[in-house]
């Protein structure tokens, strides 16, 4: 996955700024035309809060370890 992501942001860097903001453009008009505005506004939403929440949490791999030992505490299976 990893290799995946480094590909497409290598393949970007070749591109002009203009391409890549007509393909940001293009992308959201047709998530209005498809879903509507408040589901494309929503849509929008969910995707800042999930890379907040993703930057900020599995910036640090203890920060999750310690997380997810508070939800499932370490038994017989770790």
């Amino acid at each position: 996955m990893r290799a995946l992501i480094v590909k497409f942001f290598d393949m970007l860097k070749d591109k002009s700024s203009g391409k890549i903001g007509a393909a940001i453009a293009f992308v959201l008009a047709l998530f209005l035309v498809i879903f509507g505005f408040f589901k494309t506004l929503f849509i929008i939403i969910l995707t800042v809060v999930g890379y907040v929440v993703g930057a900020l949490a599995f910036s640090d791999k203890d920060k999750i370890k310690d997380w997810m030992d508070k939800i499932l505490p370490p038994g017989r299976f770790r």
